[in-house]
């Protein structure tokens, strides 16, 4: 009887390599973020595809790990103590992947607080305005005819853009010259922004230059590449 036959979640995603970190995602930007992280890591898991198309993320079985009905969640066998922990929110899952790898997090104590601040302004700021863009732009809300609703968004994210923009100026990185889960969370959303929501013209992308330039450094990482496609759509 392995650890993660006491959650009911394995049951609907049966566990090939018990041993391993369990992936329950979707390659969305809040999805990518985890699977990225666990790529560039290496820590050892085990991807399970959350089939929105199936209402996978209501059934009784995920809503147990993810209360919230979203993805990403994750179980980890071997969590602290040697206990299983099942954790949701990617944010907080980048925080923990970070801290059981020692990498991607500053270890000076005011570094790795300022790099969690840049994580929550992805979190409540770039993640949640970036969406309504893309709804409002894209999916249904595209039909309102009122386009107030659309313009405060695409407002509100070309002033996220411009924080971004100015703290990326003169750094490499968000933190400057190291690379860390402040970017993994940040960049699925600005490429899924101009990428699939199709949004770059709208909120001026082009004058983002800093932002531009470190997209582009992002998406030309290896493990950037693979976890962009984990879990595999059917």
């Amino acid at each position: 009887m392995t650890a993660l036959s006491a959650f009911p979640i394995h049951d609907k995603w049966p566990a090939e390599h018990p041993d391993r970190i369990q992936l329950y995602s979707l390659p969305t930007p809040n999805g990518v973020k985890v699977s990225i992280m666990l790529e560039e890591t290496g820590l050892r898991y085990e991807p399970h595809l959350v089939r929105f198309d199936l209402n996978d993320q209501m059934t009784p079985e995920f809503l147990s790990v993810s209360p919230n009905n979203k993805i990403p969640a994750i179980i980890d066998p071997n969590g602290p103590g040697g206990k299983p922990l099942p954790l949701f929110e990617s944010g907080a899952i980048l925080i923990y992947l970070a801290d059981k790898s020692g990498k991607f997090i500053p270890a000076d104590v005011a570094a790795r607080y300022e790099t969690i601040q840049w994580v929550m302004f992805q979190m409540g700021g770039i993640g949640p305005m970036f969406g309504q863009v893309g709804f409002f732009h894209k999916f249904a809300g595209k039909e309102y005819e009122d386009k107030r609703p659309r313009d405060r968004y695409i407002a509100e994210s070309r002033r996220l853009l411009t924080v971004l923009e100015k703290r990326l100026t003169g750094r490499q990185w968000i933190m400057g010259d190291e690379y860390t889960i402040a970017d993994i969370a940040t960049f699925p959303w600005v490429r899924n922004l101009v990428g699939f929501y199709e949004a770059g013209e709208l909120v001026g992308f082009k004058d983002f230059v800093q932002v531009k330039r470190v997209l582009d450094a992002f998406l030309a990482r290896p493990a950037v590449v693979r976890g962009l496609d984990i879990p595999k759509r059917v």
